[in-house]
């Protein structure tokens, strides 16, 4: 239980139904009232012991004492006048802010969340890395980012994409559990086929991953095709080889079935080469996989540019050419910092950014 405690106290909402019954009965209370509270917390959404009717009064009250309840303060909501899409800006309890985006589409509603505080991973092109990681988030943290969500819009989120801010392979105990609450059939019950999980490559926690047989599509954040541009555009690149990464998406493929994604940033002059795409053809082909390709989002801190319309479109047919499964993702919130990481630190000050980071 240590794995999700919070200033000495236990993150209740970070616990699963068998934790939760065992904590209640170690309290003397009857099991079943653990799945009363279980539901409220991941069914009804409720945002406090108060709200759980059909728990005693001392029940709730014990809890309040015991346990800490985390629900995230939303600090700013922007909504893109372009497409709908919400960007949220939310205040953990320590005072870290955190940030996920909602986006509606025809098949259902989706939201990006955020997997850490800050992320270490120093991707050259993201602005989530630029002032490194403060700090994991919980399960619950990334489960209320989801919950928070629906109650403010009043509709039931189909999809989930860890793919905000952080590397979720680098925080992988914690993502593990959110998985396992967010799929639990006596919770929100989302479809583990409708969760992807992103990576830049931390090879070991993707073959982890793998075993647990989880039916989540795992997208990996390639973005170059040699160790050499891959290392200019990604450190993690310094520590694993692209031909571990091929090994590790194919030993995904063989332990869950599920296909995997790559995610691919098209940087103006850097990666969007007729040399690049054939190279990317040939790491694709042996593979059972989906190429996104994703026009970059520029940064002010960064001098990377988007590549040209008809060179996104050159890359794309080229690839469509060989039979490549690829698309070219929408574009959403670009009016609203809709890149990972972009109004939160539009939102702080230099001397906010100083304290709230490492």
């Amino acid at each position: 239980m240590d794995l999700y405690k919070v200033n000495g106290k236990i993150d209740i909402k970070s616990l699963s139904l068998e934790e939760l019954k065992q904590e209640f009965e170690e309290m003397g209370e009857k099991s079943f009232r653990a799945g009363q509270m279980y539901q409220w917390m991941h069914q009804k959404l409720v945002r406090s012991f108060e709200e759980m009717t059909n728990l005693s009064k001392e029940l709730r009250e014990k809890c309040r004492q015991t346990y800490v309840y985390t629900v995230l303060e939303p600090v700013r909501i922007q909504e893109s006048k372009l497409d709908g899409t919400r960007k949220y800006l939310f205040r953990l309890a320590d005072g870290h802010l955190v940030e996920s985006v909602w986006m509606k589409y025809k098949h259902g509603n989706s939201v990006c969340i955020s997997s850490q505080v800050g992320c270490r991973m120093g991707c050259k092109f993201c602005a989530s890395t630029l002032d490194g990681l403060a700090r994991n988030l919980l399960p619950s943290e990334m489960l209320d980012q989801i919950y928070a969500i629906s109650v403010h819009t009043g509709e039931r989120v189909s999809n989930v994409v860890v793919m905000g801010t952080g590397e979720p392979m680098d925080n992988y105990d914690n993502l593990l559990q959110f998985l396992r609450l967010l799929t639990d059939e006596s919770g929100l019950h989302i479809s583990a086929r409708n969760v992807t999980v992103s990576t830049c490559g931390i090879v070991p926690n993707m073959r982890k991953l793998a075993k647990e047989h989880l039916q989540i599509t795992l997208a990996l954040s390639l973005h170059a095709t040699t160790d050499e541009k891959r290392k200019k555009l990604m450190p993690i690149a310094n520590k694993y080889t692209i031909a571990e990464l091929m090994e590790a998406c194919r030993f995904y493929f063989e332990q869950t079935g599920r296909r995997i994604t790559f995610e691919y940033s098209l940087v103006g002059g850097v990666n969007d080469t007729k040399e690049d795409a054939e190279e990317l053809i040939a790491l694709a082909a042996p593979l059972n996989c989906h190429i996104n390709l994703i026009p970059v989002n520029p940064i002010k801190e960064r001098d990377f540019i988007q590549s040209e319309e008809k060179q996104i479109q050159r890359f794309r047919n080229r690839l469509e050419k060989e039979k490549i499964n690829v698309t070219i993702r929408r574009e959403m919130g670009r009016d609203i910092d809709g890149a990972c990481g972009q109004l939160r630190r539009s939102f702080m000050t230099p001397g906010e950014s100083r304290q709230q980071e490492v």
